[in-house]
């Protein structure tokens, strides 16, 4: 069970923030109305939300999971890859240090993006990513197993984050799109299927007891629903156009 959600408001210069996909330049008041709705869905799962101010500096840090990777007992201080985005986490370390007392770090030349991990239970997938290199996969690696944690690096082909293409809902269950549909190292699991075309669905996350989904795809909802998940689905337009999803919109713990 989540207790604590951190969240970001987005500045004006989100709609200037880094992007590969096609989609437009985002509508910012659209922008703030989706992260208001995604921040009561949160409420609605019954955490405690850490609401931190725009930063107008950095315009990407509305997406604050990229700044940590944190488990109950400690949290790791990323190196995010792009370079306009590394400062980020000077502004996330003393939020964090209010909640942990022991703070891993991953060095330079590592680079690690928390969108790259996926923790499942006692195990963490570390993506290697156009943001996450090698040395910061395996620095998180080292990091995880010396706290008695699992961890497994899982080069990536097709997809900008690791979790842009896979999510863990607990009880053996992972939503699953792309190259991690026939992906070895997640055979064991029982898998909800994301199609091509509704493969921004499988950007999703289970807080307690609802698992929030973007709306919009039927196919992926009506399988969540079917597996016994209660549902809460928000408008991402916004954050899709800046290869923004759920996961990445808050830090969890």
């Amino acid at each position: 069970m989540f207790k604590h959600v951190i969240v970001k408001t987005p500045g004006r210069s989100y709609v200037n923030g880094l992007t590969t996909s096609d989609l437009g330049t985002p509508n910012y008041d659209k922008a703030l109305e989706q992260h208001a709705a995604y921040v009561e869905a949160l409420k609605k799962c019954g955490v405690e939300v850490t609401h931190l101010p725009a930063n107008e500096e950095f315009p990407d840090s509305t997406f604050v999971e990229d700044t940590a990777v944190l488990a109950p007992e400690f949290a790791v201080i990323t190196n995010p890859g792009d370079v306009t985005r590394n400062k980020e986490i000077i502004e996330m370390e003393p939020i964090l240090k209010g909640f942990y007392q022991t703070i891993h770090h991953i060095n330079s030349p590592g680079t690690l993006d928390g969108g790259d991990v996926l923790q499942v239970d006692d195990h963490f997938y570390i993506g290697i990513s156009d943001r996450t290199n090698e040395d910061g996969a395996r620095q998180l690696k080292r990091i995880v197993e010396s706290e008695g944690y699992k961890g497994t690096i899982v080069p990536l082909k097709e997809f900008f984050h690791l979790k842009t293409g896979i999510a863990y809902l607990g009880n053996e269950w992972i939503v699953a799109a792309g190259e991690f549909l026939d992906h070895p190292g997640f055979a064991s699991f029982k898998k909800i299927t994301v199609s091509a075309e509704d493969e921004y669905s499988a950007n999703c996350i289970l807080v307690n007891d609802y698992v929030i989904v973007p709306s919009g795809y039927e196919q992926t909802t009506r399988q969540l629903n079917d597996a016994g998940y209660k549902t809460i689905e928000l408008e991402m337009s916004e954050f899709q156009k800046q290869d923004g999803g759920l996961s990445c919109l808050s830090l969890r713990f």
